[in-house]
């Protein structure tokens, strides 16, 4: 059971916010008392649902702690507050999941938890409360709405399940139809598939004939294929003999001469022609080269031309430079040697010495300067050096040592691997002397198994029966070729036998079909036409029973277009009844609105006296103004007033004024009762007015009333026998209608049948007379002895065969088996003896393992040591090296300064460059001189130019002259190619003529004519054969079309997997009737249950309520109080749904009163106190948690003192229970120490308010009570 163990509050209401201001209180067991004065914040301690933080520590259901948190935030503003959680949102999933973890880890329901556990004062008295409210909070109790709910939704399940099995039924039987239709269409096909077989096993026949003769005609075929090939190639050698014969015509004619010499001398003048023409294209392709070379010298000869015509000018261009350039170089010399503080070059111009001179001092400066930094920059290259060459040292050795390490760290890997190895050996041969004696029993063991397989081997005997099985099959071989050729001679008239039986099975299933047909129809065409018919009376029958369908169709039709225009009356009729209805209650309902009775003309006398009464009243009041205005101004105005009315004088100035007051008071009261009245007027015309509307309102009503409604009715009569008497006539006649129809749809359904029946007939007399005339065939022949029998007999011989070789193998497999059963047993021998041995020579090797173990240990821990010196070693030398690199670096950086001072000095002294520059223009002005040498070498060029090109005219000609000669050569070379043309064409036409008389003589042997008369004779036969065969297959095209017919009906809807869905349908109807049946139980066993668990809670609680009446009220006017569950079984729509309606009563003798409106403050306070303690007992079986928050509220003092009695006595009789709390929550302090005087409360809680108004809960002894004044 849960119950409560800690719970600490902050900030809510009137407890402080600071965390010195946490209060935290811990639940006793198995009573907590908080005790304060109104206002103390008693309540708070028990409120969840409050604004700050809560936190509360419980035990659940299952025994585990569980801590919870609440915190809330109230922020102030400008003119109200906003309160809201530490959330985001209002209510979160968290929030919700909260919710349920708190209900499950506390055992009870939601309803329980807030309605009896933890009930606020305000809504203590809730079993008192009205009916609605007292029903809503009992039935979430007692969860009755969920299981109504459950109720409910079994029985629509249920309704719904007989509706799908009532469709299932319909199903079924349409589903049972199509099951035997597609039987039935399958055993036609099976039929048909038989004829089939035997069509294609005759056609397979005749193939058999047909093949040879094909093949002889493709021999035939061949070789008048080979003599057709000859006649063509003879016919085109002639063409060709022809053809060349006329070209080599055609070329004697073109031809100028004939070479009269031998074949050899022609090839000899031809051969030496050629070479003669080859020496004369030789030398015109040396003079072409020759040609190219001359104009190769002509070009190069102009370029040297144009470039000494470029040299002549740029020298030109430079001698006009020169002079410009000597001006710029006096003006530089003179500036530098000022710069420099040389002496003697002053003036200009300057002679070739002196520009010598001063060039040689200003070189030499600069050499000075160069030399200087060159030194320089060599020592410091040379450090550079010496310290690149200490840091390769220092690096190599850094290497070297890293390098040793890795070696050394790999050598070590392999050692350790190495050693692991063998330590794996070492440790795998400790117990290789138990493995050495487990192999010799399983050696001793294999050896045994394999003597006693070799002993109980039956092989020989096995093989004895294999000789004799092969013998006997032998026989049975023979035998088999025997009956092969037997049914070979059978075969000579298997066509006319297959013909004949084919036809007999043709004629017998065409019977068949008949007499199915004439028992499928006989009864329905009997009863129809008395007779079963032929086709042609079939449709004289159906024409006639059409025709009269057609005639009563006619007559419906009238009788519905009839039957239908009274409906339509019928529908204005009433329409228009409902109309006048409609209208008359309208006009009455207006009508009474306005009048308020029946009687017009009394209530518009009425009305129109209170209208003339009114008119007098408005007439009044409106001269009452002025009446009362000169009376008050005769008063005041005149010295001695009189009464206006009567004339009498006022005894006193007083009754005076008093006068003239109250005709003031009137006077101001006259306008308000003038518009009243005014207003009144105004609204009784209104209403003359609408009662004068109403007067023709009121004769439609006397009309509608006493006339048209009463003839309304009188037709709506008429029209409805009207109707009921069409209905029955076309009732008749669609009985009628339906039965000629149903007739006409039996005989129609027939006629496809009668039809194919007929032609059943004929087919029948059809194959009767080809049977005649196979038995014509067949007559003589003895065929005692059927291709069945033989077929029969060699099924039988084959199946011998089959068994006995079947026999063979097994005897063989098991010959097998047993030799390979010895080879296995032979080999596990075999690699136990070499396991054995290998064993025996691994524990000889390990005295040799273990000193290499210690050789390896002791290598692998030298190694070890020289890493660890080497890494030493490393440790400095990487420190020297990282200065030597510094030291580096500075000197580069030092070099590289000074390289920049250097090149600044050199740039400095740059001035040479220009010096230089104009000491050699001075130096070029011999060019000048050169510019005449120019002009004499053009000349000279030109004149070779002018030889070179007649050499290249000269070249010219004589290749004109070598190609004149080439092409007189190539006229006689033709001549000579047409002779050697001709010479050859006459040898090929000797070789044409000799293959056309050999291709001759090879036609000759061949007959041609007996060839061509064998040709016909096979094909004659092959004719024959085919047509039989293109009947056979025409035959077998008809049973395919019928199979494919009944197959591509077997795969529509109806009849595809018609089987399969009746038996699914079946199946689905019976176990949904076991469904609604189970559904049935289940709604009943369930109905029972909550009747029956709702019985016996209502008498545990009212038991419980009536102890605890008895023993805590102390009144005599009840002797004890109930809760009544009356029960309103609602029939509606067939279904019976139990609701509870709950009261509390009160009870004296054998009366009982609702206790709701008859009882005090205290009466109800005391029941709905008991109440809960009775729904707690009853419904808190896994929560002990009880709180009661100010339960002696308008309780007398007896009442007090006797719930004291029956709390101690309620937490008695719970003390038992581990997890049992009772909270009680109180001002009254007597109450407390009342329950103080028992042995279960000590200490209870004091909650107070501090100086700061914060309110404190302190842990009190319950004995502080007693000592208090």
């Amino acid at each position: 059971m849960s119950k409560i163990d800690k719970m600490s509050i902050l900030g809510v209401r009137s407890f402080g916010i600071e965390d010195k201001d946490k209060q935290v209180i811990a639940f006793f067991s198995p009573l907590t008392v908080l005790v304060g004065p109104n206002g103390a914040g008693k309540t708070d301690a028990h409120e969840t649902d409050v604004r700050a933080q809560i936190k509360l520590l419980f035990t659940d259901v299952n025994g585990e702690k569980v801590s919870i948190q609440r915190s809330m935030s109230c922020t102030q503003k400008a003119k109200n507050n906003t309160f809201k959680t530490t959330m985001k949102v209002s209510l979160s999933s968290k929030c919700g999941e909260l919710d349920r973890e708190m209900i499950s880890s506390l055992g009870v329901s939601k309803p329980v938890l807030n309605n009896v556990i933890f009930c606020h004062q305000e809504e203590s008295n809730w079993p008192l409360s009205e009916g609605k409210a007292l029903k809503d909070k009992f039935d979430s109790i007692f969860a009755a709405t969920k299981y109504i709910k459950a109720l409910e939704t079994m029985r629509q399940l249920r309704l719904k399940q007989s509706v799908t099995v009532k469709e299932c039924q319909v199903e079924l039987r349409y589903l049972k139809d199509n099951k035997e239709k597609a039987q039935q269409i399958r055993e036609t096909v099976a039929k048909k598939e038989a004829q089939l077989m035997a069509s294609k096993d005759s056609i397979q026949h005749i193939d058999g004939q047909i093949e040879p003769l094909e093949n002889r005609l493709i021999e035939i075929d061949t070789k008048l294929g080979k003599v057709l090939r000859l006649d063509n190639d003879i016919r085109l050698l002639e063409s060709r003999k022809k053809q060349m014969e006329q070209d080599n015509k055609e070329l004697l004619e073109t031809m100028e001469q004939v070479f009269q010499g031998s074949d050899q001398e022609l090839q000899d003048v031809y051969q030496n022609h050629q070479r003669t023409v080859k020496d004369k294209e030789r030398r015109l392709a040396d003079c072409q080269k020759e040609l190219e070379r001359a104009g190769r010298e002509c070009q190069r000869l102009n370029r040297v031309k144009a470039d000494l015509l470029v040299e002549q000018g740029r020298l030109q261009l430079e001698a006009d430079r020169q002079m410009q350039c000597i001006k710029t170089r006096d003006t530089q010399v003179r500036s530098l040697s000022s710069y420099l503080e040389m002496e003697g070059y002053d003036r200009s111009p300057f002679t070739a010495l002196q520009l010598e001179s001063f060039h040689r001092h200003v070189t030499q400066r600069l050499e000075q300067e160069k030399e200087t930094f060159s030194q320089a920059m060599a020592d410091l290259q040379e450090k550079e050096q010496q310290k690149q060459q200490s840091i390769d040292e220092m690096r190599d050795k850094k290497t070297g040592l890293e390098r040793t390490v890795e070696l050394k760290r790999d050598m070590q890997g392999k050692k350790q691997q190495e050693l692991r190895s063998i330590r794996a050996d070492l440790q795998r041969l400790e117990g290789s002397s138990t493995r050495l004696q487990e192999l010799d029993n399983e050696l001793t063991k294999a050896e045994h198994d394999l003597q006693s397989a070799v002993q109980s081997s039956n092989v020989e005997e096995l093989k004895v029966e294999v000789e004799e099985l092969q013998k006997e099959k032998s026989e049975l071989d023979r035998t088999q070729r025997q009956l092969d050729q037997e049914m070979q001679t059978l075969n000579v008239h298997t066509t006319a036998r297959t013909q004949m039986e084919m036809l007999k099975k043709d004629k017998l299933d065409k019977e068949e079909q008949i007499r199915k047909i004439k028992s499928r129809h006989n009864e329905d065409l009997v009863t129809l036409l008395g007779h079963f018919p032929n086709k042609r009376e079939l449709e004289d029958w159906l024409y006639s029973k059409s025709k009269e369908i057609n005639g009563t169709r006619d007559r419906l039709a009238k009788l519905n277009k009839d039957l239908a225009s009274n409906e339509q009356n019928k529908s204005h009729t009433a329409a228009e009844l409902r109309k006048k209805e409609q209208q008359l209650t309208s006009d009455e309902e207006k009508f009474f609105n306005v009048c308020g009775s029946q009687d017009l003309e009394q209530d518009l006398g009425k009305l129109q006296e209170d209208l003339e009464k009114a008119s007098k009243q408005r007439a009044m009041l409106a001269g009452a103004t002025a009446v009362y205005t000169q009376f008050i101004s005769q008063l005041t105005e005149e010295r001695e007033p009189c009464c206006p009315v009567c004339q009498r004088t006022f005894p006193s100035e007083s009754d005076l004024q008093d006068v003239i007051n109250d005709m003031q008071s009137k006077l101001r009261l006259v306008p308000d009762k003038l518009k009243n009245t005014e207003q009144d007027l105004k609204r009784k015309e209104r209403k003359r007015d609408e009662m004068m509307a109403l007067r023709p309102v009121r004769q439609s009503i006397v009309q509608v009333q006493e006339k048209e409604l009463p003839e309304l009715r009188n037709r709506l009569q008429t029209v409805n026998r009207d109707i009921e008497r069409l209905k029955a006539d076309v009732e008749k006649q669609e009985t009628l209608l339906s039965r000629l129809m149903s007739e006409e749809d039996t005989a129609k359904s027939c006629l496809q049948d009668i039809s194919l029946m007929d032609r059943y007939m004929m087919d029948l007399r059809e194959v009767e007379r080809k049977i005649a005339q196979q038995a014509a065939k067949l007559h003589g022949v003895d065929l005692n002895r059927t291709i069945q029998q033989v077929s029969q007999e060699k099924q039988e011989t084959q199946h011998k065969l089959d068994t006995i070789s079947s026999k063979m193998d097994l005897k063989r497999n098991l010959i097998q088996s047993q030799q390979d059963q010895i080879q296995m047993l032979k080999s596990e021998v075999n690699e136990r003896k070499a396991e054995k041995l290998q064993l025996s020579s691994d524990m000889q090797k390990q005295q040799q393992l273990e000193e290499q173990c210690v050789e390896f240990t002791t290598e692998i821990q030298a190694l070890t040591r020289d890493i660890r010196e080497a890494k030493e070693q490393l440790a400095p030398l990487t420190a020297a090296l990282e200065k030597l690199q510094q030291e580096k670096q500075s000197l580069m950086e030092l070099k590289k300064q000074k390289q920049e001072e250097g090149r600044e000095k050199v740039e400095h002294h740059s001035f040479v460059n220009p010096v230089s520059v104009c000491t050699r223009v001075s130096l070029t002005l011999n060019t000048i001189d050169g510019l005449s040498q120019k002009e004499s070498e053009l000349q000279e060029t030109t004149t070779q130019l002018h030889e070179a090109e007649k050499q290249k005219e000269k070249i010219n000609k004589e290749m004109g002259n070598i190609r004149q000669d080439i092409d007189t050569q190539k006229v006689q070379e033709r001549l000579l190619q047409d002779n050697l043309t001709l010479r050859k064409r006459e040898e090929e036409l000797r070789e044409v003529v000799a293959k056309h008389e050999a291709l001759l003589k090879d036609i000759g042997n061949m007959q041609v004519l007996q060839l061509r008369q064998e040709r016909r004779d096979v094909e004659r036969k092959l004719e024959d054969l085919k047509k039989n065969r293109s009947i056979a297959l025409g035959r077998q095209k008809g049973f395919e079309d019928e199979i494919l017919h009944h197959r591509k009906e077997l795969r529509e809807d109806q009849y595809d997997k018609a089987e399969e869905r009746y038996k699914n349908k079946m199946i689905t109807m019976r176990t949904t009737e076991l469904v609604i049946n189970d559904l049935n139980l289940y709604y009943k066993a369930l109905d029972q249950t909550i009747m029956k668990f709702h019985s016996m809670k209502m008498d545990e609680i009212n038991k419980i309520i009536r102890d605890l009446w008895r023993s805590t009220y102390r009144g005599q006017d009840i002797e004890y109080v109930e809760i009544r569950s009356d029960v309103d079984e609602n029939a509606s729509a067939g279904v019976k749904r139990r609701v509870y309606n709950y009261r509390v009563v009160m009870v004296k003798g054998d009366t009982a009163l609702d206790m709701r409106g008859r009882c005090s403050a205290g009466q109800k306070v005391l029941a709905s106190l008991i109440i809960r303690l009775a729904l707690a007992e009853t419904f808190c079986l896994n929560c002990g948690i009880l709180a009661l928050d100010e339960p002696t509220t308008n309780l007398d003092r007896e009442n007090i003192e006797s719930l004291a009695l029956a709390l101690v006595d309620i937490i008695k009789s719970r003390s038992r229970q581990r997890n049992f709390q009772l909270l009680i929550i109180t001002h009254d302090e007597d109450f407390v120490e009342l329950l103080g005087r028992s042995s279960y409360i000590e200490h209870f809680y004091r909650i107070r308010k501090n100086q700061d108004q914060n309110s404190e809960i302190a842990k009190c002894s319950i004995s502080s009570l007693s000592e208090q004044p």
